[in-house]
């Protein structure tokens, strides 16, 4: 097929495809197109396949020119985007292109058609200059260690009941009967609960009476009187005064296990000892505190590299991350996006104001991740077989499993392709630190570090 084409660049990486196609291959495409409604068709008066093209032509001609059009587009689209040259200018998955208007096939004449479509953003990073980043400095010490050995003994501990002579204290855990009562003293309908448990100075409960029952006994009964301060975060309660019936019907507490050897074995037979529970996760911790730095100064050089180089994302691209978002958060609530549609209406909400509050996000994401994939392909950034060891005895040494266990982990082939992704961009990101400067930043607490957004 004899095709010319033009391309012309348009705003937000879209772009505008002219394609005109010999005369002389319209002529064809109609004939062949012709030829196979005269095999396939069936018309009173003649034999199936002996039917006249004239007559076809006369009965059916619009119809037939419109599919061979429509051929002729597919087609040569087909040719041109197979074609290794315009690979930059494919359309995006999910942006199909668009025909501004059908034109008219006329088997005299060359057939041109116009199409628009979003491409993939082309970028160019070239400004490095003046990027500083700030690397946050933590220290995991005795504190951080005492907390998660804190942790531990919670999981571990046995909850056990407490003797009917013994009193609510902070920490225990209390099933309670409640309802709340009126002015005139009887039970407003609807507030009866039975049987709610939680954990006394948690605050997990709906009319924070955490401090109003330490002290009660089991089978206890008591009428609390609570007013509540006007700037209250609970609506219901803010400025109000709430009457509530409180029965305890039962306390239990929790029994910690002691912090010895035998417990660090409970944890993990890999254990023999507390001081080796310790340093399994003294080491976890840094790898977390690793981990996160790295995090937080790879957001940070992502964040300069997007506002030194700016460049506009197609609209198509915006809307199928947003899209995806939408699906995303359907499948954490375990419905259907529709019907995460009809609840956040319900809610007073709408699904558009939601995703525009999105947006910003979406589009920083989005810009990042084109730079990135732009710098990856500019800089020819490659693994090898033996870096991809590297990565599987580093995963092994973090997680305290053997080289052997991690394979068979990424056995699958899209999980290992996943694996030589993430080496591929850490990788970029070791060359783009040396290029910038990274300066000591504040000092920030273990567990604060996780809180930066």
């Amino acid at each position: 097929m004899k095709i010319t084409k033009e391309i012309e660049k348009l705003e937000k990486s879209a772009v505008k495809l002219t394609v005109t196609i010999a005369k002389e291959d319209v002529a064809n495409n109609y004939n062949d197109t012709l030829k196979k409604y005269v095999k396939q068709v069936q018309i009173p008066g003649f034999r199936k396949g002996h039917v006249p093209a004239n007559v076809l032509e006369r009965k059916y001609g619009d119809a037939i020119k419109q599919e061979a059009a429509a051929d002729l587009i597919d087609s040569s689209m087909n040719e041109i985007f197979a074609d290794e040259a315009e690979k930059e200018n494919r359309p995006l998955p999910y942006a199909q292109p668009v025909l501004k208007e059908m034109p008219v096939l006329d088997t005299t004449k060359d057939f041109v058609y116009t199409v628009t479509y979003d491409i993939f953003p082309k970028v160019e990073v070239k400004d490095f200059n003046g990027i500083t980043i700030k690397e946050p400095q933590v220290t995991v010490g005795d504190k951080e260690l005492e907390e998660e050995l804190k942790g531990i003994q919670e999981r571990n501990a046995v909850v056990i009941d407490k003797k009917d002579n013994e009193k609510v204290v902070k920490d225990d855990i209390v099933t309670i009967n409640y309802s709340e009562n009126d002015e005139n003293g009887k039970e407003v309908e609807g507030s009866k609960r039975e049987g709610f448990v939680f954990t006394v100075g948690s605050g997990e409960n709906i009319y924070e009476i955490d401090d109003d029952i330490i002290g009660m006994k089991k089978g206890e009964t008591k009428t609390l009187s609570k007013t509540y301060a006007a700037d209250n975060k609970n609506e219901d309660l803010a400025g109000k005064t709430k009457n509530i019936n409180v029965t305890v019907t039962q306390i239990k507490v929790r029994e910690l296990p002691a912090l010895d050897d035998d417990l660090a074995q409970d944890v993990n037979e890999k254990f023999k000892t507390l001081d080796d529970l310790k340093a399994d996760i003294k080491k976890n911790l840094e790898n977390a505190k690793e981990r996160r730095v790295n995090e937080i100064k790879t957001n940070d050089l992502l964040t300069q590299l997007v506002e030194k180089n700016p460049f506009d994302i197609p609209g198509s691209m915006l809307q199928a991350e947003l899209a995806g978002r939408w699906d995303m958060m359907a499948q954490q609530f375990q419905t259907t996006p529709a019907d995460l549609e009809r609840m956040v209406t319900a809610s007073g909400q709408t699904k558009e104001d939601m995703l525009k509050g999105w947006t910003g996000d979406a589009e920083k994401m989005l810009k990042s991740r084109i730079i990135v994939d732009s710098l990856m392909r500019e800089r020819n950034i490659s693994v090898t077989p033996e870096e991809i060891e590297a990565e599987y005895q580093k995963i092994a040494d973090n997680n305290g499993i053997s080289v052997e266990e991690v394979k068979k982990h990424y056995a699958d082939p899209r999980s290992k392709e996943y694996l030589i992704d993430e080496a591929k961009e850490q990788k970029l990101y070791k060359e783009l630190f040396a290029q910038v400067k990274v300066t000591k930043g504040d000092k920030v607490a273990f567990a604060d570090l996780f809180k930066q957004n």
